[in-house]
């Protein structure tokens, strides 16, 4: 498509209409020029035939007997192929040759020619020596003529004539039958004109469409060659254009992130170092306390039966498991903070990382009844650190399934915006109470102390998701409802 002020002329229009303008005129301008110069064609024709014609007769003339049959038949032919009268009469006016019935009344008009001639009042076209051309009109037989008289030699005289309504008529019939295959020739190629500026016009358009789609830096379409012409060599660079660009974004986006946390990465370093060592501490203090407490216990031998022996063991072995998640959770959250875990930004489907992360839950959600409710839409592509974005996620959806509650229904929703995507995970169960929701994504911070060691929790799972977060310049937060709490992030899609 072209633009053209407000308005958008279509390629394939614009070319349609050029190639019949310049056809309409071609075939107008060959009409009019057919018309006015067919018939002084078609004369000019006539006057050089008819020298011709002369030019035989005067040979025939002086090597045959003018009475001849000989004579007689060789200009017969030619008289008659070429729709000549031939007359030729001594100095007495007798006729001495004749392709006609009657040359009485054509040796007359050849009188009245010459005087009319030597008046200067016939249309002389031509004179010499030997003849003179002229046209005249026949009153007798109404019509017009070519005239050529002249001497064969001293005692014999010759005219030859042609009548010029054929050539009108033929002229005439002409630019009739010029019109009529003109009207079709132009009909015909509009048609052709259609059907090949459509087929040359769809690849551009292929090519305009992904060109506008590399300039949002949207790289799925790709153009498929079709042959060797100038249109494919340039959607083969477009192509190539399109992979490099990816590549360099790509590229230019890991490097952008890398900047940005070294800028932050001095001035956070040691504020993070101190709370990290704080709140590590603490969180450590009550598994360490109960491991040593039930330690104690078992040396001492306060306990003797079996079954309580195996208790104090279990609860070493569960405190034990819960220090090395936590130590787990802390360092991942300490390299994501430090940037010693560089981030990898690359395009992904978002959907498909969502719809996995679902599966691997399915056999918990199944248990407690939970009902997962995904809108699986194809095509969600984004620009982000695939396996950070998978932590976040698996963050959010395990929060929601531990503190699912009433309905039992978890929602995940996708919403589009001006080059991002927002992502939310809603859970039903109670809102989260406002004084919390400022704090959330501290460390180690737990709105419900109990039911976070009930099943683990360690008050860490929202700040790695603030880090990652954080990391990857995105935003993220939580919304409270009347039947649920809803926990969201947003990617760039490009």
């Amino acid at each position: 498509m072209r633009k053209n002020g407000n308005k958008t002329i279509s390629l394939s229009l614009e070319l349609t209409l050029l190639f019949i303008g310049l056809t309409f005129f071609t075939f107008f301008l060959c009409w009019v020029l057919n018309c006015a110069l067919s018939g002084k064609f078609y004369t000019y024709s006539k006057e050089k035939k008819i020298k011709e014609v002369y030019e035989e007769l005067n040979q025939e003339f002086n090597s045959n007997d003018i009475g001849s049959e000989k004579f007689a038949l060789r200009m017969s032919y030619l008289c008659n192929v070429n729709n000549m009268d031939l007359v030729i009469s001594d100095s007495d006016s007798n006729t001495r040759f004749s392709t006609m019935w009657d040359a009485a009344p054509v040796i007359e008009q050849l009188r009245e020619i010459i005087l009319t001639a030597r008046d200067k009042s016939a249309d002389i076209i031509e004179e010499s020596d030997s003849y003179t051309i002229c046209t005249v009109r026949d009153c007798c037989m109404k019509g017009d003529y070519i005239v050529m008289w002249g001497n064969l030699d001293e005692d014999n005289f010759f005219m030859i004539r042609t009548p010029l309504e054929s050539v009108r008529e033929y002229a005439k019939l002409s630019n009739t039958f010029l019109l009529y295959v003109g009207i079709f020739s132009v009909v015909l190629s509009c048609l052709i004109v259609c059907v090949v500026s459509v087929k040359v016009s769809k690849p551009i358009k292929e090519l305009s469409e992904i060109a506008r789609e590399v300039s949002e830096l949207k790289f799925e379409k790709i153009f498929n060659s079709r042959g060797a012409c100038e249109i494919t060599m340039l959607g083969r660079d477009i192509n190539a254009m399109s992979e490099k660009l990816k590549s360099t974004i790509s590229d230019l986006k890991s490097v952008n992130l890398e900047l940005q946390k070294d800028v932050e990465a001095r001035d956070q370093a040691d504020k993070r170092r101190a709370e990290f060592i704080s709140d590590i501490s603490h969180e450590l203090k009550t598994p360490i306390a109960l491991i040593q407490g039930y330690a104690e216990g078992l040396k001492e031998g306060i306990i003797e039966d079996k079954e309580n022996r195996d208790y104090y063991c279990d609860v070493i072995v569960d405190e034990t498991q819960k220090m090395n998640h936590l130590v787990k959770r802390l360092i991942l959250l300490n390299q994501v903070e430090s940037g010693a875990d560089a981030m990898t930004m690359v395009r992904f489907d978002l959907n498909a990382l969502i719809s996995n992360c679902i599966h691997s839950y399915a056999l918990l959600t199944d248990e407690q009844g939970i009902k997962v409710l995904f809108d699986n839409t194809p095509g969600l592509f984004v620009w982000a650190d695939e396996y950070r974005t998978e932590e976040v996620f698996r963050n959010y959806f395990s929060n929601a399934v531990h503190y699912c509650k009433g309905e039992k229904e978890i929602r995940i929703r996708s919403e589009l915006t001006e080059g991002h995507i927002k992502i939310g995970v809603f859970n039903t169960g109670d809102p989260i109470p406002e004084e919390h929701m400022g704090k959330l994504w501290d460390k180690f911070y737990k709105v419900d102390k109990s039911r976070s060691r009930e099943y683990g929790g360690s008050g860490l799972g929202l700040s790695i998701v603030k880090a990652i977060m954080d990391s990857m310049n995105g935003r993220y937060g939580a919304i409270n409802y009347d039947d649920g709490v809803e926990f969201w992030f947003e990617l760039e899609t490009k």
